[in-house]
């Protein structure tokens, strides 16, 4: 009797309780003007530089300049702030620095208290993007090529070939040195014996609030499923049953989407979870949610919000990748839905955003499609994403396919980990750069497969630049080092004026060669390309009927293409150079195509929101450029940081982001 009475005083007490809902709170300021030029002498810069890792300031030195590692974002939350909000009853659930915002669960009247706060500039709901759980089947590989059956990658073979993986395990290359996170649904990695040898630096549960990224108690008997499905495809090991493509590397996990009953992943997790992630020093972020569909409320997104700047969790890629870090995720799995795009984060701006392939390199057609709604190609490249073979969560030895673009993420994310494993001098940009520009459809990138299948062979022997002071050295490694006699390697530098030097290439083992590449004038087009002798006598060109080139001072080097940024058919180009250094570079430009006669107007703002230069004119008929030099309406020149450039053209609009270093 005393229980049932216990039971209906919960039930009542619940009845009665105010209606909550989550919210954003965001805060006015830090405690220091948000346009103030932090000193890196100042409290407040070393008190955000005390937060991050080693390692996390290690990779801010390597991508950004080093007298800026720190910025307005990173600054701590005013603790006056958070003790004045939770003295009203509220429990903070996600401390966002980035975004200057906590989020809570609020009544109407704890909102009604909270928006008189001055320190207060807005209260925006929670948006939840729904997940579409996909179910992992025991379908087998039927197209396993024959005479691999001896290779220890069992059944994982097909899609590590695809994209050239085998080849670059056998050099040794494993991911070793590289810090990848993933965000998923949660990581039952200590219970399969694929997983149990993993490198796990650190795991957090951004739904409960600890260190426990398998199933709690709490959670739905599917959880950490897809997670650990995930995990397995990028760092699984187990000799005979499935090699993970980057398995040398190590990890740190989150989980940050409950799968319970509405299947949703909020914003806020998603973006605590990468500040997180980005104190500790990941390398690479990858995400495969799979979102399908926007909740349907409200509050939820639509396909005009796909800009690259709306979203919560695509603010948050964005400012990732502003700190070095290298962010992939998946495009989504809407091809074949009345939805049909890519899906956020996969609109951010630098985010490398995988699309899904079969064994035959066809894009599936549940593989969501470009472009963003400002105009920009999507996905950036494709991988297996059909019959991908995985790792069961809930079995210590049970291995199964799934299929969808949550699986070819992972592969990214691997290739991505082996080419800085290989190379750790690497900016996130050039890793950007080099993934795209090795994939197999770089010359005419479209909206079903991007820039095209990506490739480990074609990436790692993909020639880079490395900035040591003032110099630059070039790097490149040749796949079929057997039949190359390396004494004879050379590199051959045609500048501007059309002359050439050729000089001998140095190497540190048999496959790595490097020189220092001579003195030109700054923004000069150089172009480059390799010659050796084989063990037969034949003198080899590469490439065998084209040039490489750069622009001396950019680290970026294209292929096929005379400025790496105006590839394929657009209205408004990619920016270039991307990073803009005034130091190296005289100008940052956009490229545009009219029919002539059109009203052009273009507006750079600053990450603040405020105008910085403003142009308005009308356009002349064909291909034309818009060039900036750095320096505001007002004649100063603007600090380092994130710009926007907002073009209309003709009532269209578009959106183009610029890093700006000094």
């Amino acid at each position: 009797m005393k229980f049932k009475s216990l039971i209906f005083f919960v039930i009542l007490l619940s009845i009665h309780l105010p209606a909550q809902t989550k919210y954003f709170i965001y805060f006015t300021d830090k405690g220091i003007d948000q346009s103030q030029i932090l000193s890196k002498q100042s409290n407040e810069y070393q008190s955000a530089l005390s937060i991050l890792s080693p390692k996390s300031i290690e990779r801010r030195k390597k991508n950004l300049d080093e007298d800026h590692l720190i910025s307005f974002e990173d600054l701590p939350l005013k603790e006056e702030y958070l003790r004045e909000i939770i003295s009203n009853g509220i429990k903070i659930e996600n401390k966002l620095k980035w975004f200057n915002s906590v989020s809570a669960y609020l009544s109407d009247e704890q909102k009604r208290i909270v928006e008189k706060y001055s320190f207060v500039e807005k209260i925006v709901p929670v948006r939840n993007l729904y997940y579409k759980n996909e179910k992992i089947t025991n379908e087998q590989q039927t197209n396993k090529p024959a005479g691999i059956q001896d290779l220890s990658y069992g059944n994982s073979f097909r899609q590590l070939d695809l994209s050239g993986i085998p080849q670059v395990h056998s050099k040794g290359i494993t991911g070793e040195g590289v810090i990848i996170g993933l965000l998923d649904t949660g990581f039952n990695w200590h219970q399969h014996e694929a997983l149990i040898n993993t490198e796990v630096l650190a795991e957090y549960d951004f739904i409960f609030k600890d260190s426990i990224t398998a199933n709690e108690t709490e959670d739905n008997s599917s959880q950490h499923g897809h997670g650990t499905y995930v995990l397995s495809i990028v760092g699984g090991f187990k000799d005979g049953a499935l090699i993970g493509a980057s398995f040398g590397s190590e990890f740190v996990l989150a989980k940050t989407e409950d799968i319970r009953s509405e299947t949703h992943v909020e914003e806020d997790n998603y973006a605590a979870a990468l500040e997180w992630m980005d104190s500790i020093g990941v390398d690479i972020a990858s995400s495969s949610l799979g979102y399908s569909e926007f909740d349907a409320t409200d509050f939820s997104y639509s396909y005009s919000d796909m800009n690259g700047n709306t979203s919560i969790v695509s603010q948050s890629v964005n400012l990732a990748f502003e700190r070095g870090i290298v962010t992939i995720t998946s495009a989504g799995n809407e091809g074949a839905s009345s939805w049909f795009y890519i899906t956020s984060p996969a609109d951010a701006f630098d985010v490398i955003s995988v699309g899904a392939v079969t064994s035959n390199n066809n894009v599936d057609t549940y593989s969501s499609r470009g472009p963003t709604f400002d105009g920009r190609i999507k996905p950036e490249v494709v991988a297996m994403g059909t019959s991908v073979w995985g790792v069961i969560a809930s079995q210590f030895s049970g291995y199964a396919s799934n299929s969808g673009t949550s699986a070819a993420a992972p592969i990214v994310a691997g290739v991505a980990g082996l080419l800085l494993s290989t190379y750790p001098h690497l900016t996130n940009f050039q890793v950007r750069s080099i993934l795209m520009e090795t994939s197999d459809n770089a010359a005419s990138p479209d909206n079903e497969r991007g820039y095209g299948l990506v490739s480990a062979v074609n990436a790692i022997s993909y020639p880079n630049l490395q900035r040591i002071t003032n110099a630059f050295i070039l790097n490149k490694i040749f796949f079929n080092n057997a039949s190359i006699v390396p004494g004879s390697v050379k590199v051959n530098f045609i500048g501007k004026d059309g002359q050439s030097s050729s000089l001998p290439m140095g190497f540190d083992n048999l496959y790595k060669y490097n020189v220092e590449v001579p003195a030109y004038f700054d923004n000069e087009l150089v172009q480059f390309y390799f010659s050796f002798n084989d063990s037969s006598g034949n003198t080899i060109r590469e490439p065998s009927n084209t040039n490489y080139k750069f622009s001396y001072g950019d680290l970026e080097i294209a292929l096929n293409l005379s400025l790496p940024a105006f590839i394929g058919d657009y209205i408004i180009s990619d920016l270039y150079p991307n990073p803009f250094i005034p130091a190296y570079h005289n100008f940052v430009r956009v490229n545009y195509k009219s029919a002539g006669d059109e009203k052009m107007k273009l507006m750079i703002i600053d990450a603040t929101g405020q105008k910085v230069k403003a142009f308005e004119f009308t356009t002349a008929e064909g291909e034309n450029f818009i060039e900036w030099d750095g320096y505001s309406d007002d004649g100063y020149s603007c600090a380092s940081g994130a710009y926007y450039f907002l073009v209309e053209l003709n009532g269209q609009q578009f959106g183009r982001k610029l890093i700006l270093l000094k």
